[in-house]
């Protein structure tokens, strides 16, 4: 049985099904949306490296919202190749906005949720810092990212399908000369990080904390 989310946010089609993992208001340092892989895949918020993310970002001492895109469990809608669902990220970063104000955003974003969410998060001025997991390079084209300026953490795996890491390290190199670009490639994975997502967690919570404090000193 499909496992149901605890929150539905509204959206432009109707619902986002989420899941909301709050902190006390004495503990929170910021707080972050969570995007999942290709629909069409089988992506959606349960998947394990989403969860382990929203693990880490927790842990980093965020408040963590994971959606559903649209047409994905009980969010309404239909799949639209990432055009429309950059809607579905706003609406998240709507909820985070309204219900955290003053806290630092946040986007963290797996594979095609990492193309939709860097696309959003960059022009977002809500948005503090930005995680791109499994970046697909080899089947998207970042160059808008040639506009970023907001920090940004890359954690890939050695043997990722779906992204060439020689094509990212150029990508990584080029964003480092007008930004605080981080890249994180875990050894001998591939996309899915099988067995090693506990140091893909690592590297997310060492990052958020290490930015956190940035900003607390700022």
């Amino acid at each position: 049985m499909y496992p149901a989310g605890n929150l539905f946010i509204p959206a432009p089609h109707g619902r986002l099904e989420a899941i909301l993992k709050e902190l006390s208001a004495s503990t929170a340092r910021g707080a972050a949306l969570v995007l999942h892989p290709h629909p069409l895949g089988g992506g959606t918020m349960h998947n394990k490296v989403v969860f382990r993310a929203a693990s880490a970002l927790q842990e980093g001492g965020l408040v963590t919202l994971r959606i559903n895109f649209r047409g994905v469990g009980q969010s309404t809608g239909t799949h639209d190749e990432g055009r429309a669902e950059r809607e579905d990220a706003r609406a998240g970063l709507d909820y985070l906005s309204e219900h955290y104000p003053g806290l630092a955003l946040t986007v963290c974003g797996f594979s095609f949720g990492a193309r939709v969410g860097l696309d959003v998060g960059v022009s977002d001025s809500r948005v503090a810092n930005l995680i791109s997991i499994g970046t697909p390079v080899n089947m998207y084209d970042f160059s808008f990212l040639n506009a970023c300026r907001k920090p940004i953490l890359f954690v890939h795996g050695e043997k990722d399908e779906f992204g060439d890491v020689g094509k990212l390290r150029e990508l990584v190199a080029g964003l480092a000369q007008q930004t605080d670009a981080q890249l994180v490639v875990i050894p001998n994975v591939g996309h899915f990080f099988e067995g090693r997502l506990d140091e893909l967690k690592q590297a997310i919570t060492d990052w958020v904390r290490r930015r956190t404090n940035v900003e607390a000193n700022t």
